[in-house]
């Protein structure tokens, strides 16, 4: 929709279809709605045969509309993971990214129950289209991604630059899972990858090589807290404390 739009919305919000039956991928920002609604009135898709509204995970930027758009189409069926789920029933704001105080950063997020849960290895059926579900985590807990055919709906595990969703443990970020959905990645044999922000890019296993190498990194490293596994400086000076200091190593 962004690219129909021909701006910026937030998320990349994808609209998928086949005949009559059509569904959301993410709905972004609860003030880019009313636009996202309007272009898909002008593509002459009908709201009434709207099936799904996806959400690949429960950040704010990528859901905060969601209660709305299921006002507006209430035969579209909320669907997510479980643990998205969870999160935005009850409102929850911080792991949502909806509030960051030392950011100043507070946004509205009205509070939604989905109407089923998915997971790894579900089928989201769009006519005769089938969208392969993938769960991604790493980013986030519920981060999902959706195979169909030789494409990849990749969330917001990877973009063009080689950047990858933000890292962080009060949302949920897990490291060593992040890894493991890059690899997943890396190792399949989609043609391209459509990323929940930033251009479409094709799969391209040097690429994401290189991600995972800077990734794998911060394992070892301070630089995204707890969610390294261990730093390998403070058994060193754990040593050098008990040794006492050497100039000539220093």
């Amino acid at each position: 929709m962004n690219y129909q739009a021909r701006r910026r919305l937030g998320c990349c919000v994808y609209l998928v279809f086949d005949g009559p039956e059509w569904a959301l991928i993410d709905i972004g920002y609860q003030d880019t709605l009313e636009d996202i609604v309007g272009l898909i009135r002008q593509m002459d898709f009908r709201l009434a045969d709207c099936k799904y509204l996806v959400a690949t995970h429960a950040d704010v930027d990528h859901v905060q509309g969601l209660k709305r758009a299921k006002e507006i189409m209430p035969q579209a069926k909320i669907v997510g993971h479980a643990q998205a789920g969870r999160l935005l029933e009850a409102g929850e704001r911080i792991e949502t990214y909806a509030e960051i105080t030392a950011q100043g950063i507070s946004i509205d997020l009205p509070a939604v129950k989905f109407d089923e849960f998915i997971d790894e290895g579900d089928v989201l059926k769009i006519g005769k289209r089938k969208l392969e579900v993938w769960h991604t985590p790493g980013h986030a807990p519920a981060q999902l991604s959706f195979r169909m055919g030789d494409l990849l709906l990749s969330g917001d595990n990877i973009y063009r630059d080689g950047g990858v969703g933000n890292i962080d443990a009060h949302h949920g970020s897990d490291l060593p899972a992040f890894l493991q959905s890059l690899e997943r990645i890396r190792d399949s044999d989609v043609t391209w990858l459509l990323p929940s922000h930033g251009p479409i890019f094709r799969r391209d296993p040097k690429h994401i090589q290189k991600t995972i190498d800077r990734l794998e990194s911060y394992l070892h490293l301070p630089d995204f807290g707890t969610c390294a596994v261990d730093w390998p400086l403070l058994d060193e000076w754990d040593s050098e404390l008990e040794k006492g200091f050497d100039a000539s190593k220093a």
